[in-house]
């Protein structure tokens, strides 16, 4: 790819480990591809992960053209900025980044050419097209997510939605187009299980979702071979400039294969787990992690334990600091269930995941189904027991086991015998069945980031689509 070094983007990712994690791959593509960066965080995230982990990150500031840059999200520093509270945030920051974009695009030094926004920054379209320079916006979820996001004023005004109660979960929705057969009420995003179809957070992603089609384009962190029936419902009916460049973990070992492991995580990684894994046979370990955000109450984590422990399995869990919900002396694991541990099982606060995942050791992996996971375990050709807790993750994880046949969803279900029978049926029962599939869905993976596969050309598009969009960009 053909260097122009005046060509100046600004990256702004919503304030989420995985979110930033994700713009920072492409971040790190672009400017492999000789195009001067800025990356935009929150005052906030900063001090709360990038200062934290300066060495990830320090890496970036080696890239030609490449910097950080903080602005403020508008909230007052004592506000939560939790999931629950995610409208506020999004309406805030929608409200405090324009100034600053139209100041760094009419900067005489070193003005901004294009915009790479999350989707969620919907004012962000308005302050481009004031200034006049091309806006694209990148959503860091799957494709099927975000059609699922996209026909939510749909499924409202066809009587779908709201849900009736717990016995209208198993209900078909019929007005996804593409999902008509398989898609269910329980497997719709978390935030539609509500009962007022005007609530705050339901119309904010059907909001947001909508506006994309008002973008010169958009990118998803996805590959063709994975979501391309879902893709075309997305072309033809809401976005026809897609640059579907995934999975992006892949994709940089390809363009950058001296890039070494790097996240923006709160927690320190404990890599301690890799030598008890040396020491396991091969595919005799589970895998379980359920993220940087979701939270479990005391007496979930026990029905896992215990369906862990009586599964027989060798696994390696993560349990973060802030995992367990409750009150102080709530959220210790009980000592008996640490002595049955000991035996065959490895807690971790926090470890590298895609590491982990490639170790021939690890046979399974039980995951909240969040998309940056999601791809991390197809790339792996690693099956999986999806277990989701929010947002995206609920229809990520039915068609991780509907549709794409790479494991087993118990969503809604936390009983032991259940943990410990889809366990033994991931890793023993079914296990070719899973090990094949997953395996050809890997190499489907990595042939779409290698040179002429579909996620490598369309890298190649948007890299000269930027270089090229004039200061009058065309909608999406």
């Amino acid at each position: 790819m053909e260097k122009q070094d005046h060509v100046h983007v600004a990256i702004l990712p919503l304030p989420a480990v995985g979110h930033v994690n994700s713009m920072l791959n492409l971040a790190e593509l672009l400017g492999h591809a000789g195009i001067k960066i800025t990356f935009l965080n929150t005052e906030h995230y900063y001090d709360r992960v990038i200062r934290h982990s300066s060495d990830a990150f320090s890496r970036y500031m080696q890239i030609p053209g490449f910097q950080f840059k903080t602005l403020t999200d508008g909230l007052p520093r004592d506000h939560p900025r939790t999931p629950d509270k995610f409208p506020e945030l999004v309406d805030s920051l929608n409200c405090a980044t324009p100034p600053l974009l139209k100041e760094m695009v009419s900067d005489s030094k070193s003005p901004v050419n294009c915009i790479i926004t999350d989707g969620y920054m919907s004012r962000a379209i308005d302050a481009a097209r004031e200034v006049g320079v091309s806006i694209i916006y990148f959503r860091t979820i799957s494709a099927c997510a975000f059609w699922s996001f996209h026909c939510i004023p749909d499924i409202i005004d066809a009587g779908e939605l709201p849900i009736k109660g717990t016995e209208d979960m198993d209900r078909l929705i019929t007005t996804v187009p593409g999902m008509e057969g398989f898609l269910r009420c329980r497997d719709l995003p978390s935030f539609c299980r509500v009962n007022d179809p005007m609530d705050p957070h339901l119309l904010l992603f059907a909001r947001e979702t909508r506006l994309s089609a008002h973008a010169d384009g958009l990118i998803l962190n996805t590959f063709e071979d994975l979501e391309g029936p879902i893709l075309s419902q997305i072309r033809n009916h809401s976005c026809p400039n897609i640059y579907s460049i995934g999975p992006l973990n892949a994709h940089l070992k390809v363009r950058i294969p001296e890039k070494t492991y790097s996240s923006s995580s709160l927690w320190k990684i404990d890599r301690s787990c890799m030598a008890w894994l040396d020491k396991q046979p091969k595919q005799s370990v589970i895998y379980v992690s359920f993220g940087s955000i979701a939270v479990m109450s005391r007496d979930q984590l026990i029905e896992f334990y215990y369906g862990l422990v009586h599964s027989k399995k060798n696994f390696l869990w993560v349990i973060r600091p802030d995992l367990i919900s409750g009150k102080d002396g709530e959220n210790q694991i009980p000592e008996e269930l640490l002595e049955a541990t000991k035996e065959r099982g490895c807690i971790a606060g926090w470890v590298p995941q895609e590491e982990v995942l490639a170790h021939s050791a690890v046979g399974g992996f039980l995951t909240h189904c969040g998309w940056n996971s999601t791809l991390e375990s197809i790339v792996a050709g690693m099956p999986m027991i999806c277990w989701p807790s929010f947002a995206d993750q609920q229809i990520n994880s039915r068609f991780v086991g509907e549709v794409w046949k790479l494991g087993l969803d118990i969503k809604d279900l936390c009983d032991r015998n259940i943990v410990e029978k889809t366990v033994n049926d991931l890793m023993v029962e079914r296990k070719e069945e899973f090990m094949e599939s997953a395996d050809r869905m890997a190499n489907l993976a990595k042939k779409s980031v290698n040179k002429g596969g579909s996620s490598y050309c369309n890298l190649d598009r948007l890299v000269n689509d930027i270089k090229m969009m004039s200061s009058q960009p065309q909608n999406c």
